[in-house]
């Protein structure tokens, strides 16, 4: 029962009565007016449904024919008796109902926005980087999002004649949905930094626990609902020390995103607890309390996605480290080291891959015993880079360039745009050299197919007689050899 109203301001204009909305089959409102008339409105568990405004507030429109009430008695039918029989009674004119309703509406539309933004947001960066924390969070903002259709209020007027009980059951189970995904993606986050642990087999089992004690509420209740209630708080408790050894582990391995994860999560975590604590009685029921998932989250949305782009970064930072080194690794092993052209190996590799007929060229430079004799064998090293560079500029782009030996190089181009080798000669006269040096190339060359290694062992030898002819000629040269016809 109320106190008496005359004492409250202009109580004829408050023609709202609002309650919180909490487990009860049903609820009857008496109203006592000044002529002795005691008038009744009576809510069962599906009525109730149409009577909930934003917040999941309850709300009875009195009729203002009847002047105002003096005192008001509620009578509440197979109430669980956890949170409290009446919660938050008050009383309200239609326009602080409509701005009430107004502003929690605005409160649960911005989550719900943020919610729909993440989802895309996480979705995106997992179709582009896959990993599974992503999906985690995903999972855990769409059951947030089903917690806050089903919390606010908003289900009951998108289905008017869902039970009142009912939507608390659904509201139970996405909150549980919403734990579990976020312990799966607290674990998933730091998956590298709890390998070896024993943190993921007791998250499991936590996840468990709650799974079943959610499942017996939702199924069960409102059989032994208090026991079932206390057992979903205590499921919830239990997940919340779990937070401990994550975060004392990644601190051990020095997580560089262990700070942005923490500040994310502390705000939740300080809720969780309150929130615990009024479900386990040891706090009073209180309605900001009830509705601060919705605030603290959202804190945590906006922290989270810094964490998770922080997180990224530094994944992609490993992962293109990674393929730096692969390519490197890749270009060590397919190049020579002192020229940067293509090795033998990789050469041939290449060549092969080449459709039709190839015309081989073998390069090789003229007295190069003594250049190294002359200038030492750095000296001839800085010959060689420099020989190769003059190649690599003058041969055709399509044309494949390598070292093949000690001063030795060969030059494979498709047979229809070989070059011309008296002119790769002239640049190569004309190249200014270590000490101005004079140096100059034989050229040997041969056409044919090259598709298997017995065909390079063909076209090679060839191409390597005619080298050999060009240099009994008295170098400086080019001759080319006798095209070899496909093998039949």
């Amino acid at each position: 029962m109320s106190q008496p109203l005359v004492g409250i301001d202009h109580v004829e204009r408050r023609s709202r009565v609002r309650i919180a909305s909490v487990w009860q089959r049903g609820i009857t409102l008496h109203a006592l007016y000044r002529d002795g008339t005691i008038r009744s409105w009576a809510l069962d568990d599906a009525a109730t449904s149409r009577h909930i405004q934003m917040g999941a507030m309850i709300e009875w429109e009195l009729p203002r024919e009847y002047g105002a009430p003096e005192r008001l008695l509620w009578q509440i039918d197979d109430s669980a008796n956890v949170r409290g029989i009446l919660v938050s009674p008050r009383l309200a004119r239609p326009r602080q109902s409509s701005a009430a309703n107004l502003q929690m509406g605005a409160i649960y539309a911005a989550f719900g926005g943020l919610c729909a933004a993440l989802l895309a947001y996480n979705l995106a960066m997992w179709a582009a980087l896959r990993h599974r924390f992503q999906l985690a969070y995903c999972a855990m903002v769409v059951a947030l999002g089903a917690y806050t259709c089903t919390s606010s209020g908003a289900l009951a007027w998108w289905l008017p004649d869902i039970a009142n009980t009912d939507r608390i059951r659904l509201n139970y189970l996405f909150i549980a949905c919403a734990a579990a995904a976020a312990l799966f993606f607290a674990r998933s986050f730091f998956e590298t930094e709890l390998a070896g642990s024993r943190i993921p087999r007791a998250a499991n089992r936590m996840t468990g626990l709650l799974a079943l004690a959610t499942a017996a509420f939702v199924l069960l209740a409102p059989w032994r609902i208090a026991l079932l209630d206390t057992l979903v708080s205590l499921s919830f408790a239990a997940i919340l020390p779990l937070i401990i050894p994550i975060v004392w582990r990644a601190r051990q391995r020095r997580s560089p995103h262990l700070w942005l994860f923490a500040t994310a999560w502390a705000v939740p975590l300080l809720f969780a607890c309150l929130r615990i604590a009024s479900g386990l009685g040891i706090i009073r029921p209180d309605f900001w309390i009830d509705n601060s998932t919705i605030l603290a989250m959202s804190f945590e949305a906006v922290m989270s996605t810094v964490a998770i782009a922080y997180r990224i970064r530094l994944l992609t930072k490993e992962r293109d480290e990674a393929r730096a080194q692969e390519l490197a690794a890749r270009l060590l092993a397919d190049t020579d080291p002192l020229t940067g052209l293509l090795n033998r190996r990789a050469f041939l590799v290449r060549a092969m891959a080449v459709k039709g007929e190839l015309t081989l060229f073998l390069a090789d430079l003229d007295h190069f015993k003594q250049v190294n004799e002359t200038i030492g064998h750095d000296g001839g090293d800085e010959v060689l880079r420099v020989f190769a560079r003059t190649l690599r500029t003058t041969v055709p782009a399509d044309a494949l360039v390598a070292r093949i030996g000690g001063e030795e190089f060969a030059i494979a181009q498709p047979s229809g745009e070989a070059l011309n080798p008296d002119e790769l000669l002239a640049w190569i006269r004309a190249a200014r050299m270590p000490f101005d040096l004079s140096i100059t190339a034989s050229i040997g060359s041969c056409t044919g197919p090259l598709t298997s290694e017995g065909d390079w062992k063909r076209l090679y030898h060839n191409a390597d007689r005619a080298l050999f002819a060009a240099k009994s000629a008295g170098r400086d040269r080019a001759r080319r050899s006798e095209r070899i016809a496909a093998a039949a």
